[in-house]
């Protein structure tokens, strides 16, 4: 019983087991991660190694391996690494991957995989210095594996680090680089060394190019030497004349005469080769060419441009087009040569072409889609050069163009012809406005004639500028019958292009008939010459807005006139131009030509005349300027000349003459004569009315009755005692002789004479004498007469001596002849020096020659003024 017992319990726990064991395979189906390293790389068994049997744990064989760094070492189908073509060391991964196994839960692995670095095998080497730039990885020997990419050079020489390419064109002799790939992981560094061998080439040197321009002058190059052109070269070479220009004589010669070289063979290319020989087998010789390029100047002065050709806008779909150049004066090489050109227009650009000269003429194709359009397109020749050319010289271009014209389809379209009134047989003057489709320039254009009138096929040419013509005419025979004519445009033409296309475009012509002339009649009167000359027309008719045109002839000539006349019931009337009527006498007027205004049309007038005199004006009368005294009150009456037929005026254009009681001023006459009704030009003459002043009376007339004062007396109590004369009446009074003798208390009226205008003062001054008794002198002094101030020294003072001693308060006042005062004086002011102190601002003070009168008041004992008379003469 127990031993059955122990056997049941050993076989439940052998099948526990299994069950459990068979769970854990399944769920890890892809294996377990590992990493490994690879040192020994050329080892060829690390060509094939099998990833699958790298993987920890209990892998199952079919899953997919993925190289997870792109090492490129690992064939994904099989699973074999190949680590040797793996051309960087480092650390790389790969994944085994399984899917569609039931129960896995672990479906990849990772395998780590260190690649050890590997510095190849070296070897030493030889090269020649004129490889310039030698890369390191040369030197490693072929029939080893080669070394990994991402180790470092090393400058043994230098103690540099350097990249794998080093300049060996300036080295010579034996030079150490060693190549180092660093350890990585479990696997140590690694280096190879090799030891490159330079060996120098020889210098031919760089060699330059001696372009010239011909032109310029060669004077300067006729000893140039060659090695100027080289850089850099070794000496002791030789020189040689590929192209045989003659110009060495040995192999060491390196001059040359390039004014020769051009006069010889001109234009061109000409090489000469300096050759250095190689010391070594390794290098080769060394040669450097150096060219002498020639060039000369092209002329182009006076050439032609020509581009084929101008069309019509219809042709654009099919036109083609070339450039045509012909030489000018100077010859043009024959041979290959580029043009720079520019072309015009929405599709400008600047193009280059090359093409042949052949016999001065040079001939290209035009891109026809330069030309799409109506429109001016200037193709502009901007350079032509030899295809050899350097561009040296300046070639002579000046100005190269052409146009090329696409004309527009003549297109009237929208256009009108501006309506025109004629009147019969006149030629009508027709313009067509709007034609916006019509490019400026000139146009034929056909027209037709129906209507009132009638015509075919009639050509006019027009120019046309923003859309409107000239005038042109339809000749008066096609305007014979009045009404309305259609003119009707078939077709118009450009004239230069030739374009042609076809219209309808009608506009009308309104004929007028003529005015009727046959019943004129004009009538003139006769006038005096210089008036206004009226003429009067009839027979006008219905007409009631007119122009006449009239000649004269006969006494006053005068070409055709015109005057704009508005008639009613057929009259109407116009002044003659005094202008035109400047000779007296008979003057015939002829209306040559009637003119409606309204239709502006007119006719030619005959029989229409009339006869009329112009009367002499007489002349103008003689008179001269006259002058009359203020006190006769002078009037037109007392004017000369005298007569009915004179007539005075107060002014040169009154009408109405002054009547003979007019009462003359001062102031300007004019006299007309008259006869037989017609009037002269006024004379002028001036009107003078002379007054004279009234005399002044000097102090009071107060006489000593005793001495029998006279009028002569009196006289001297005024400022003109010489020409005064003396009335008992201040109007109509009697004159009083000079020996007349004074009565007291009596009024005498005194009247002054001028005897420059023989004229008496208007006005008078009365002077109401007194009588008194007379008085002897008690003291003796001097009164003087008269003094001047001319600042001699003599007499320059008026004074009366020792009156102050007798009359201490004496006062003097000195007056003018109009009673002004001058001076006033006394003891403290004794003498008077000719200057005006009562008012400065009169001739600056100054007090002019002639009589001043003094009155003395001396103040004492009651002795009464004292009145005198002095003169002061400069």
């Amino acid at each position: 019983m127990t031993k059955k017992y122990d056997n049941f319990l050993q076989i439940f726990l052998l099948l526990f087991f299994l069950s459990i064991f068979s769970s854990t395979i399944q769920a890890q189906c892809a294996g377990d991660d590992n990493s490994f390293s690879v040192c020994d790389l050329p080892n060829n068994a690390n060509q094939t190694i099998d990833l699958f049997t790298k993987l920890n744990g209990t892998p199952i064989a079919g899953g997919v391996w993925a190289d997870d760094d792109d090492s490129r070492g690992l064939d994904i189908t099989t699973g074999i690494l190949n680590a040797q073509i793996i051309r960087n060391s480092g650390v790389y991964h790969y994944t085994y991957t399984v899917t569609g196994v039931s129960g896995c839960t672990d479906t990849s692995a990772t395998l780590e995989v260190v690649i050890g670095g590997y510095s190849g095998v070296s070897s030493n080497l030889i090269v020649c210095s004129d490889v310039k730039t030698y890369n390191l990885f040369q030197a490693f020997n072929g029939i080893f594996l080669g070394p990994q990419s991402n180790g470092q050079w090393h400058d043994d020489t230098q103690n540099v680090n350097v990249g794998s390419v080093v300049n060996v064109e300036n080295l010579e002799g034996d030079f150490p680089f060693t190549y180092t790939m660093p350890a990585r992981g479990t696997c140590p560094a690694m280096s190879s060394t090799s030891i490159i061998t330079v060996k120098r080439a020889p210098k031919s040197g760089v060699a330059r190019d001696l372009p010239l321009c011909a032109s310029n002058g060669l004077t300067s190059y006729t000893n140039y030497d060659l090695e100027n052109l080289l850089s850099g070269q070794d000496p002791g070479g030789t020189w040689s004349d590929p192209s045989n220009t003659g110009e060495l004589s040995s192999s060491e010669d390196h001059f040359v005469d390039v004014q020769n070289i051009y006069n010889k063979f001109g234009v061109g290319d000409y090489y000469f080769t300096y050759k250095v020989l190689s010391k070594n087998t390794i290098c080769g010789n060394a040669q450097s060419n150096v060219r002498i390029h020639l060039e000369k100047t092209l002329d182009f002065t006076g050439a032609v441009v020509q581009v084929n050709s101008d069309i019509c806008e219809t042709e654009i779909p099919t036109a083609q087009y070339s450039v045509t150049i012909t030489r000018g004066n100077a010859v043009i090489p024959n041979g290959i040569y580029t043009v720079v050109f520019n072309v015009s227009g929405p599709r400008s650009r600047t193009e280059t072409i090359r093409a042949n000269f052949t016999n001065g003429v040079l001939i290209f194709p035009l891109d026809s889609s330069y030309f799409q359009q109506v429109g001016r397109f200037n193709v502009t020749i901007l350079d032509i050069l030899s295809v050899n050319s350097l561009g040296l010289c300046h070639n002579i271009i000046n100005n190269l163009s052409d146009e090329l014209v696409i004309y527009a389809i003549p297109d009237l379209e929208g256009a009108s012809i501006t309506p025109a009134t004629v009147c019969q047989n006149d030629d009508a003057t027709i313009q067509i406005t709007d034609a916006v489709k019509l490019a400026d320039g000139e146009y034929d254009v056909v027209y037709n004639i129906s209507g009132a009138n009638t015509g075919a096929s009639q050509i006019a040419r027009l120019t046309f500028v923003g859309g409107v013509s000239n005038d042109f005419i339809v000749p008066g025979f096609f305007n014979q019958k009045t009404g309305t004519s259609v003119v009707t445009i078939t077709a118009i033409t450009h004239v230069i292009s030739q374009c042609v296309n076809g219209a309808n475009l009608k506009g009308d012509i309104l004929i007028n008939p003529l005015p009727n002339a046959s019943t004129l009649r004009l009538q003139v009167q006769d006038v005096c010459f210089g008036s206004d000359v009226s003429a009067s027309v009839s027979g006008l008719g219905t007409l009631t807005n007119v122009t006449l045109s009239y000649v004269l002839s006969g006494s006053n000539t005068a070409t055709t006139q015109t005057v704009a006349l508005t008639s009613s019931d057929g009259n109407a009337s116009f002044v003659i131009p005094a202008n035109l009527l400047i000779n007296a006498g008979a003057t015939t007027i002829s209306i040559t030509k009637l003119t409606n205004n309204i239709t502006t049309c007119s006719a030619d007038v005959s029989g229409a005349a009339d006869t009329f005199s112009l009367k002499s004006i007489p002349v103008a009368p003689a008179a001269g300027n006259q002058e009359f005294c203020k006190v006769d009150k002078a009037t037109i009456a007392n004017l000369d000349p005298k007569g009915v037929q004179y007539s005075w005026y107060d002014s040169a254009t009154a009408t109405t003459p002054l009547p003979n009681t007019y009462a003359l001023k001062a102031e300007n006459y004019y006299l007309r004569q008259t006869t037989l009704s017609c009037i002269s030009e006024p004379t002028m003459i001036a009107v003078t009315i002379n007054d004279t002043p009234a005399p002044i009376l000097i102090g009071t007339p107060e006489f000593c009755g005793l001495d029998n004062p006279t009028i002569a007396d009196l006289s001297t109590k005024t400022d003109s005692p010489s020409t005064v004369v003396w009335y008992d009446a201040p109007n109509n009074g009697n004159l009083l002789p000079s020996s007349t003798l004074l009565a007291d208390k009596k009024t005498y009226y005194g009247f002054d004479f001028s005897t420059t205008t023989n004229c008496y003062s208007e006005q008078s001054t009365p002077a109401t004498v007194s009588l008194k008794e007379c008085d002897s002198p008690q003291y003796p002094f001097f009164i003087p007469d008269g003094f001047s101030p001319n600042g001699d020294g003599v007499n320059d003072v008026f004074e009366i001596t020792n009156i102050g001693f007798l009359y201490p308060n004496y006062t003097i006042e000195i007056f003018n002849r109009y009673g002004n005062g001058m001076y006033k004086g006394g003891k403290d002011k004794p003498g008077w020096d000719g200057i005006n102190y009562e008012n400065k601002g009169l001739n600056g003070g100054v007090a002019p020659n002639g009589v001043y009168f003094y009155v003395i008041n001396f103040n004492k004992d009651n002795k009464p003024p004292q009145q005198g008379r002095l003169y002061l003469n400069r």
